[in-house]
């Protein structure tokens, strides 16, 4: 199961926020891109809540839920995770999305702990969702 944590440690603690923090404009976005940015505004909001249940069934990708080892093991590996989430700011610079439409990348910027950070975010389309797939640094 160590293995497979990070998969999805560095996405939670890119993207989420304590009760205080402020939440991800989307407002700047039209179209698929809204989308996007709305998928992440909706894992940043599901973290800073503590639901994990809602993350790994409506937020992540069916490929990272299954590398967590399915619902259960996500479940446990994304509470475990929020437990050490302190405070974090997050904005959305750009959202690209493939001229087929079935995957995009975000530029995500974030204040961690005092420290600025620039990701980019891969997320994939699954029926009418847009769920996170990957997280890198830049």
């Amino acid at each position: 199961m160590r293995r497979r944590l990070p998969l999805i440690c560095v996405p939670l603690c890119a993207l989420s926020l304590s009760a205080c923090a402020r939440a991800v404009s989307t407002s700047g976005f039209k179209g698929e891109q809204h989308e996007v940015a709305q998928s992440i505004a909706n894992l940043q909001s599901d973290a800073t809540t503590g639901e994990e249940k809602k993350i790994c069934s409506e937020q992540l990708a069916a490929a990272v839920v299954e590398r967590l080892g399915g619902l259960k093991g996500c479940e446990k590996a994304i509470k475990n995770q929020l437990t050490e989430i302190d405070s974090l700011e997050l904005t959305v610079e750009s959202v690209h999305t493939t001229a087929a439409g079935k995957s995009a990348t975000a530029k995500v910027k974030s204040v961690y702990e005092g420290k600025k950070q620039t990701h980019t975010m891969t997320l994939v389309k699954e029926g009418k969702d847009w769920k996170v797939s990957q997280l890198s640094g830049v």
